[in-house]
C-alpha cells in the first residue's frame, strides 16, 4: 500500500509561522463506519489549502493546512465518520453510514462522487490504484485516484465477494487482485483473482483474517489470528505467531524495507487488550519478532517512516522510533501527555497519521493536533482546534 516517497518537508519559514499559531476554540479495530449525509457548511468559494490535513469531530470534519496546521474550514457531516488518504495530491476519502464519499480537501468541498453501501470498510493504495471494500455488501471497487480530478466517478475494475464480510482487498502491480474470504460468522482467508476477475489461487489458513500491508518487493501481509500470511511472487507463506492465539489485526509496511510493522494480541476474551508488545514480520525470511515497548498502544497507533522506520505511539505519550531490521527502540520523541485507550473503538484517542517527513499526532483530551518533524524528532508545531478530534487522516498520493 506504499509508493515512493516524496520529499515534502515543512519549509523553514511556514514553522517559524505555524510555531505562533494557535486556534481558539470559536467554533479494530474490526468494525465499520457509521454516519449520516453530509450537509454544506458554506456557500462561499474556499482557497485551496496546501497538503491538507483532515480531522473528524461528533458533528463534522476539520480541514487544515499540512504546513501551518491552520483550521481552513469546518464542514458539518453528523455521525461516526471515518478517513482515509485517496491516493493524491487533493481528495479523502470519507466513509458514512451511507458509503465511501470523495472530499476535495484541498478545495474543501465534497465531489458528489459516491460508493455506496453499507459499513465502508478498508481503503488501500497501491501501484497507483485505490482500493474500496465495502463490508455490507463486499464489493471491491479499484480505480486510479487520478480520475477524481474530474469531478466524476472514474471507471475502474469491481469485484462481489461471495458473502459479505469485514475485508479488504489489494490490486498488486501486474494486475492480481488479492481479496479476502468470509461471511459475517467468520474470516477464513485470502484469494487472488486475475485480471479478469477469475480466481487462480487461495489460502484458508488464516483464521480472523484482517488488515493490510505492503514492504519492500510487493509482498503482501495479511493479518490473522495464529500469525501472518505473506502473498510474494505467486505464492503464499505462512508466519506462525509462537502463541496459539497471536493475533496481527494492523499492519503498517514500507516500500523501503522488507519488515512489515503490526500490532500483537494473545488475549480473545478479553473485552479490550491492551497490549505492550509489537510485531515485525521479516518478509524475505518470513520470520517474526515480537518487541515489548514497556507501554500500551491503540490500532490507530502504527505507522512508518520516510526511511521505512516502525513508528509507534505509546500510551505514555511519547512517539517510539524503531529499527524494523533490528527491533530496536531507536528514539522516543514526547508529544501528547499519558492517555489510555477507551473500550468503545469509536471513542476519541491520540491518533497517528504519517505523510513524508511529518508525523500529525492528535491529542483530544486538549483539542490540540501535533506535527513532529521525523527527521529532527522536534515537535514544529500544535494548535487547539475548536472541539476534540477522533479520526486523522489527510491526502497522500506518496505512501
Amino acid at each position: 500500500m506504499n509508493k515512493p516517497i516524496r520529499n515534502r518537508a515543512l519549509t523553514g519559514t511556514a514553522l517559524a509561522l505555524a510555531a505562533s499559531a494557535v486556534l481558539t476554540a470559536c467554533g479494530g479495530d474490526d468494525t465499520s463506519s457509521s454516519g449520516t449525509k453530509a450537509e454544506a457548511a458554506s456557500n462561499t468559494k474556499a482557497v485551496a489549502v496546501k497538503d491538507p490535513v483532515v480531522a473528524t469531530f461528533d458533528g463534522g470534519l476539520y480541514v487544515l493546512d499540512g504546513e501551518s496546521l491552520k483550521l481552513a474550514k469546518t464542514i458539518e457531516l453528523p455521525g461516526f465518520n471515518r478517513l482515509n488518504p485517496a491516493g493524491d495530491d487533493s481528495h479523502v476519502m470519507v466513509s458514512t453510514d451511507a458509503g465511501f464519499r470523495v472530499l476535495n480537501a484541498a478545495e474543501q468541498s465534497f465531489t458528489g462522487i459516491e460508493y455506496k453501501g453499507a459499513k465502508p470498510g478498508h481503503v488501500v493504495q497501491h501501484a497507483g490504484k485505490t482500493v474500496l471494500f465495502t463490508d455490507g455488501t463486499g464489493e471491491v471497487n479499484v480505480f486510479d485516484p487520478a480520475g477524481l480530478e474530474g469531478g466524476k466517478k472514474p471507471q475502474g475494475r469491481t469485484y462481489t465477494s461471495a458473502e459479505p464480510h469485514h475485508g479488504v482487498a489489494i490490486e498488486l502491480t501486474n494486475g492480481e487482485l488479492l481479496t479476502t474470504l468470509g461471511n459475517e460468522e467468520k474470516r477464513t482467508g485470502t484469494l487472488v483473482l486475475d485480471k479478469n476477475n477469475k480466481e487462480i489461487k487461495r489460502n484458508e489458513k488464516c483464521p480472523g483474517v484482517h488488515g493490510e500491508a505492503t514492504a519492500e518487493g510487493e509482498a503482501v501481509g495479511i493479518g490473522c489470528e495464529d500469525g501472518l500470511l505473506i502473498y510474494k511472487d505467486g505464492k503464499f507463506t505462512k508466519v506462525d505467531a509462537p502463541d496459539d492465539y497471536g493475533r496481527i489485526g494492523n499492519q503498517r509496511g514500507s516500500d523501503t524495507s522488507p519488515v512489515l510493522l503490526g500490532d500483537y494480541k494473545t488475549d480473545p476474551e478479553a473485552e479490550l487488550e491492551r497490549p505492550t508488545r509489537i510485531s515485525l514480520i521479516d518478509t524475505k525470511t518470513a520470520k517474526l519478532r515480537l518487541v515489548d515497548l514497556g507501554t500500551s498502544y491503540s490500532f490507530r497507533s502504527l505507522g512508518r517512516g520516510p526511511h521505512g522506520e516502525a513508528l509507534v505511539l505509546g500510551t505514555d505519550g511519547s512517539l517510539h522510533v524503531i529499527d524494523p531490521e533490528t527491533g530496536k527502540v531507536d528514539k522516543k520523541i514526547p508529544v501528547v501527555g499519558k492517555w489510555q485507550e477507551p473500550l468503545d473503538w469509536q471513542q476519541p484517542r491520540p491518533t497517528l497519521f504519517v505523510r513524508d517527513r511529518t508525523a500529525y499526532i492528535s491529542e483530544p483530551g486538549k483539542r490540540k493536533l501535533h506535527a513532529v518533524d521525523l527527521e529532527s524528532g522536534e515537535k514544529v508545531t500544535s494548535v487547539t482546534l475548536p472541539k476534540s478530534t477522533n479520526e486523522l487522516s489527510g491526502v497522500d498520493s506518496g505512501h
